[in-house]
């Protein structure tokens, strides 16, 4: 006798295994979550109070109250004239700057032209630019710090912020983007009208991928403002050091026996304030920017 199929019998919505079943998921997801939030607040409680307190309390023990050595902690950086704060934190955000706006655009027309245009290579291109993804940029740094020493070309902001330029990963994120929310109707119909194909990326594509140039934005300066092994080839000038560049330095500048962790946590306290600043200025685009990324139709 042949055996009969019998059908999976599915929990009603409104069932009790149903709703325990969904609560349950919730409580483990939300448990995670909030685990995850405290591990990242709770570390970055621990560099402010230490900001706070002298170094001599640092390498004592751990406290959950802060010092009274914070205005200390930053005359002694301001002073400090092997260090340059100030100078480090401008060369940092006109480089991140730079770069981040420049990947971002280019990436976007990138990402349009194979995008909205058929063309012979279109396919060929567009696989050349992920198989370059998956290259470590390590790999790629090493040839292209040959080439800059033979032409002496370092020492220079111009060769950390052109190669930035050609960023893969943001061009795969934008074309993800487009795919979703710029559909070839609207692009034709700006054709028919009598717009040219610049003016139509200025004023129709880039308002529309709005979400994903702010969220792109934020990690490339990110990356940017936290590079180091790049700019600790390329910059030999005090004048030029990045913040990255300081903060390594730091142990170097000072005598091992007079080591001051407080000035330490003082500089990465200020080196992290203008990422605060620039995410909570495009996070609104955030949520937005990888939702509707994620979404193709």
């Amino acid at each position: 006798m042949e055996a009969q199929l019998q059908p999976q019998i599915k929990p009603k919505p409104n069932s009790f295994w149903y709703q325990f079943n969904i609560v349950l998921q919730r409580i483990v997801v939300y448990t995670f979550l909030i685990l995850l939030s405290f591990l990242f607040l709770f570390w970055m409680y621990v560099l402010i109070i230490n900001a706070t307190r002298p170094s001599s309390q640092i390498q004592q023990s751990f406290s959950a109250l802060p010092g009274t050595f914070l205005f200390t902690n930053f005359n002694t950086m301001i002073n400090n004239t092997n260090i340059r704060l100030v100078e480090a934190l401008w060369n940092s955000f006109f480089i991140a700057s730079l770069s981040a706006l420049l990947s971002t655009y280019f990436s976007a027309l990138t990402a349009y032209g194979i995008h909205m245009y058929h063309f012979k290579l279109r396919k060929i291109a567009y696989v050349f630019i992920l198989i370059v993804m998956i290259i470590p940029s390590q790999v790629a740094t090493i040839g292209l710090l040959s080439i800059l020493y033979q032409f002496r070309l370092t020492d220079n902001y111009f060769v950390l912020i052109v190669p930035a330029i050609s960023s893969p990963a943001t061009f795969f994120f934008m074309k993800q983007y487009m795919e979703s929310v710029l559909p070839f109707e609207i692009v034709e119909s700006a054709r028919v009208d009598g717009s040219g194909e610049i003016r139509t990326f200025h004023q129709i594509v880039l308002p529309m991928i709005k979400p994903a140039l702010a969220v792109q934005f934020i990690f490339s300066f990110v990356g940017s403002w936290n590079s180091f092994f790049f700019p600790a080839m390329i910059i030999k000038s005090p004048n030029k050091r990045t913040v990255p560049l300081i903060i390594s330095e730091l142990r170097q500048l000072s005598n091992p026996a007079t080591f001051d962790l407080g000035l330490v946590y003082m500089v990465i306290v200020c080196a992290v304030i203008p990422l605060v600043v620039v995410y909570f200025i495009f996070s609104k685009h955030i949520i937005k920017g990888v939702t509707l990324g994620s979404i193709k139709g």
